[in-house]
């Protein structure tokens, strides 16, 4: 039996859905990826980045960076790049709110646009799609038109149980509503997702959380793959601390979802002497809301990934007290580094760490448990810093390597068995 012919698709380059392409093109399975943009700074299309002003062009370049694709294994990578550059355009000149648009409507444009062209003009000969969130309703309907497998790829917990949940904490903290993305999606993008859902032919997740997620929605098992993601041991390693302060640490977005208010309550409670709470990423609560915790704690708006590692080698340990979340990679990054993690059941924290081995597992919301982790991190040195040890090891068994073998392996097996 011939290898079956697969294709990928995907709004940008997150390391999962790079090692997913990667993996597929390893064993011979890759067709193309396709993408908005896939950006080359030495390519002659993007000269026209020069005219721009100094600042709009640096901005833009940096935008672009992210979606910086490389070849898989000399794959073809198909690109859709102008409703892209116009939406990065329009929302960085401000032209996007004079018109009238707002950040989520003009990225959703650019999803639905590359689902269209995926369903118009890349299903022919395949064998399978391998498609994300928010890309495939349309990809999929014609797929299943054409008797091509749907191979969907959830990296965040299903939309009713974050909709759950986080319509929970608007009606315990009313003034954050309004930056609570997930609980104002319009009706018609649910339904996209649903129908999504409803046409996949398998779903892979990387968390027991987003699994269970789509249990509860009546998805059955059987139709489910969890694969956690890798650790990048390559790129973070261990590096000594310069200093004797007890540092703890949170990477991500400063936002309600992420349980930063919760954190904020319980440091400003513990009172520690001769610590710091840094926060590094970009700020998502309501304007102004940080700036009462600015005695208590440091806040980093962005930081290039590549120097991540220096910070979280100057940590003792990672909080990452998330209410929910379909894979935290900051956890397996802190882990690289040999950082001990603080995290909750809802973060895929429970899929990569044994609690009271590499970090803890704690409830979500719950400032005590904060409190309590936190005090025995300073109060136990000596523990804390085995657990930074053994988060290494872990960190190294649970590699890209493996995740790219164990995606493989399952999707050979699912197409084989489909096609069967």
């Amino acid at each position: 039996m011939s290898k079956p012919l697969i294709s990928l698709v995907h709004q940008i380059n997150p390391s999962n859905a790079r090692n997913a392409a990667l993996a597929l093109a390893e064993a011979n399975l890759l067709k193309e990826v396709i993408t908005p943009i896939a950006y080359d700074p030495e390519a002659p299309v993007w000269g026209f980045l020069n005219l721009l002003p100094k600042k709009l062009r640096t901005y833009i370049t940096n935008e672009l960076s992210r979606r910086t694709w490389v070849s898989p294994n000399g794959v073809p990578i198909q690109t859709y790049p102008w409703k892209e550059i116009i939406r990065i355009f329009l929302s960085q000149t401000k032209l996007a709110s004079s018109l009238g648009f707002r950040s989520m409507q003009l990225i959703d444009w650019v999803y639905v646009s590359l689902d269209c062209q995926v369903a118009k003009h890349h299903l022919d000969g395949l064998d399978a799609i391998y498609s994300y969130e928010d890309l495939a309703a349309n990809t999929f309907a014609k797929a299943k038109q054409q008797g091509v497998l749907c191979l969907y790829d959830l990296p965040i917990p299903f939309y009713k149980m974050t909709r759950r949940i986080m319509q929970q904490e608007a009606e315990l903290f009313p003034f954050l509503t309004p930056v609570i993305q997930s609980i104002q999606d319009p009706a018609w993008k649910l339904e996209r997702k649903e129908q999504e859902i409803k046409l996949a032919d398998h779903v892979f997740v990387a968390s027991s959380i987003t699994k269970q997620s789509l249990l509860e929605i009546g998805l059955d098992s059987e139709k489910i793959s969890v694969i956690p993601y890798g650790a990048p041991v390559d790129l973070f390693q261990t590096q000594p601390k310069t200093d004797d302060c007890f540092r703890a640490m949170f990477v991500g977005r400063v936002s309600p979802r992420k349980g930063v208010h919760y954190l904020l309550q319980a440091w400003q409670e513990l009172k520690l002497t001769d610590a710091e709470l840094v926060l590094v990423g970009s700020n998502l609560f309501p304007p102004g809301w940080l700036e009462q915790y600015k005695d208590i704690c440091s806040h980093v708006p962005s930081v290039p990934h590549l120097l991540l590692n220096q910070y979280y080698s100057s940590a003792n340990v990672l909080v990452f007290p998330s209410l929910v979340e379909g894979f935290g990679l900051v956890i397996l990054e802190a882990m690289a580094c040999g950082i001990p993690v603080i995290t909750t059941p809802n973060t895929g924290g429970l899929d990569v760490l044994t609690n009271g081995l590499e970090g803890f597992i704690i409830p979500i919301r719950d400032v005590e448990a904060i409190k309590e982790k936190l005090e025995w991190c300073y109060s136990h040195p000596q523990e804390l810093a085995e657990m930074g040890r053994a988060a290494r090891r872990k960190a190294e068994q649970l590699n890209w390597g493996l995740y790219r073998q164990r995606l493989t392996s399952r999707v050979q097996e699912i197409v084989n068995y489909l096609n069967t």
